[in-house]
This record gives structure tokens, C-alpha cells and sequence, in this order.
């Protein structure tokens, strides 16, 4: 019998209980595998009244038994949390309930009731200060492979995936090493292999315009072009260094499966002109599965029912056909 659905509740002031309780309504369409969220039955109570949602929940333990999971209401581990409003602004107060959260989802993994996770939008400047590039990151650290992570945007007819995530540009260069290219394309091409039976095609752009330098010391020539070499002797599939500006109207007549760029939004600009919600993000190199919609908490719309739930409807029906 597969394990059910854990989905952390994120950010208690965003979009995340609204597309939580659009999602769920949505179960019996995509014949999903059982839904647990983590999160405040207060707080959910109190946005799904605020939102006008009549939806039973239930609250379930976290040593709850796989085959008891049926039923018409929308299961919560309750993780305690309150504040004055249903939606107030976003702040540090919510810290130590969101960091909850996660060790909740972890410790089901560590006993084994769960494979990974999904974890709504959380907002990673209030909840990090700093101290964090990310969710990619945080998780890395915390399961004990710290740089070995690997941020995959994934969409079936297209992925795109940054050497470095939420760094800088002026820090880019730096991190662009022969190890690090071969290591997460190993990496991506590992994951495609494992979960999704498929041998992908991996096109790896250059840093510079047109990935062009004269300089015999360019990125391309010194760093890129060698892993590209690297990874062909272990049977990856990978093409390069191609021109950036140029990559995302070829990859269908190249049949390319992955855009593996040198930055963030080297890669993620046009993915989300191209692919808009229909995406969600997957760390790679963990122990286990993690996903999260492709956006972010959404500030601008809370609490107005307008939100768009495709990104984490997208992640729940990834998530039931994985392996």
C-alpha cells in the first residue's frame, strides 16, 4: 500500500490554506493517494471560515496507521498555533511554529510512515534572516547533506534546474566549479533515471552572452565545457555549453528534457513565461522526496480567494505516480 501525502502548511499568513482546501476539493478527480497536512487546526478552522469553505477536518496523530486513513474530512496533525486574526502580516512570531512543522514532516520520514513531503510556500527572508539560502538549503543541512542539494523546476515537457540558487551575481562566478556541475548533473540525471524511467537530455548553458568569452579563462572554456566532457564519459546525455538566449526556443526541436543553467533566473525567467503555474519545485539529493509549489506566499492576495492552486495540485499528482 503507498504511504499518504504529507503537505506542511507553510507561511500561517499567505495563499497556503486557501489552495490547500482548493486542492483537497480536487482529491476525488486526480484520485489522490490520502492527504495529511501539518499545520494549526486553529488557524485552518479560522481561514476556512474566513474563506467560506465548509470543510470537515479532522485532527490524527502522528503514529496514525496507514489503512485508517479513508473518510470525507481533510486530515491534520496538529501542530499549536494562534494569532489575533485569521490573516494578519507576515513576521518572525510564526518562526517557531513553521520550523515545527518541518520536524514533524521529518520525523514521520525518520519512522518511516512517509516518503517525503510538499510544503506550501513559506517566506524565506523573514523565516531564515539570513542565516539560509532557502528551503533547498535548510533541508540539505538538516538531513545531513549539506551541498549536495539540487533545485529542480520541474514541468513533464520541460525542467530547468540553477547551479547556484539565491546567491548574488556577483557571487555566481565563484561558485562555478568543474565539481559542482558534474555533481548535480549526476545528480538530476539520477532522479530522471530512478523516478521517472526516463534517460534525459540535459542542455547545459554557458555565464556569458552567446556563452562566448575571447578569454582562453572564460567559464565556458575553463570549467564548462570540461564537466560536459566529464559527465558524456558516465553516460549522461548532456549537450553544451549552449547560448542562453537561444535555449529555450530550441529545447522541443532538440528534444531537450532539462536546462541546467550557471543562476537562478539564468533558467527560472523564461521557464515561468513559458510554463506560468504548471510547475513545481523538487530538491534533489535528499533522502527522500520534497516538493513545494512554484511560487511564493502571495502577499498581495491573501485572504481574497482568488489564488491559483495548479502549482500544488501539479506537486500532489507528481507526487502519487512517483516510484
Amino acid at each position: 500500500m503507498k504511504k499518504p501525502i504529507v503537505i506542511i502548511a507553510g507561511e500561517p499568513n499567505s495563499i497556503s490554506s486557501e489552495i490547500i482546501f482548493k486542492s483537497w476539493k480536487s482529491r476525488n478527480k486526480y484520485n489522490y493517494r490520502p492527504l495529511i497536512i501539518i499545520g494549526s487546526i486553529w488557524l485552518l478552522q479560522c481561514q476556512k471560515k474566513k474563506l467560506n469553505y465548509k470543510i470537515p477536518i479532522k485532527e490524527i496523530k502522528s503514529n496514525f496507521n496507514s489503512e485508517n486513513l479513508g473518510g470525507n474530512q481533510l486530515l491534520v496533525i496538529d501542530v499549536k498555533y494562534k494569532q489575533k486574526n485569521p490573516f494578519e502580516k507576515i513576521s518572525i512570531k510564526s518562526n517557531k511554529y513553521i520550523f515545527n512543522c518541518f520536524k514533524v514532516a521529518i520525523n514521520l520520514i525518520e519512522n518511516k510512515k512517509i516518503e517525503g513531503f510538499i510544503n506550501c510556500p513559506v517566506s524565506k527572508e523573514t523565516l531564515f534572516k539570513g542565516r539560509n539560502l532557502g528551503i533547498t538549503e535548510f533541508l540539505a543541512k538538516k538531513s545531513g547533506v549539506p551541498n549536495r542539494e539540487v533545485m529542480l523546476i520541474y514541468n513533464k515537457k520541460l525542467s530547468v534546474s540553477p547551479l547556484t540558487t539565491h546567491v548574488p551575481l556577483n557571487q555566481v562566478n565563484k561558485r562555478i566549479t568543474k565539481s559542482n556541475i558534474v555533481k548535480k548533473l549526476k545528480t538530476i540525471n539520477n532522479f530522471f533515471r530512478k523516478k521517472l524511467n526516463r534517460n534525459p537530455k540535459i542542455a547545459v548553458l554557458g555565464l556569458n552572452p552567446h556563452s562566448y568569452s575571447p578569454s582562453k579563462k572564460s567559464e565556458e572554456k575553463k570549467i564548462i565545457l570540461p564537466a560536459i566532457k566529464t559527465v558524456k564519459k558516465l553516460k549522461i546525455n548532456a549537450i553544451g555549453p549552449l547560448s542562453p538566449d537561444t535555449s529555450f526556443m530550441i529545447y522541443k526541436l532538440k528534444k531537450i528534457d532539462v536546462i541546467f543553467g550557471m543562476y537562478h533566473d539564468q533558467v527560472l525567467t523564461s521557464f515561468k513565461a513559458l510554463f506560468r503555474y504548471n510547475a513545481l519545485n523538487i530538491t534533489l539529493g535528499l533522502p527522500y522526496t520534497r516538493i513545494s509549489p512554484d511560487h511564493g506566499v502571495a502577499e498581495n492576495i491573501i485572504g481574497k480567494n482568488i489564488a491559483n492552486p495548479e502549482s500544488l495540485i501539479e506537486s500532489i499528482k507528481f507526487f502519487n505516480s512517483i516510484k
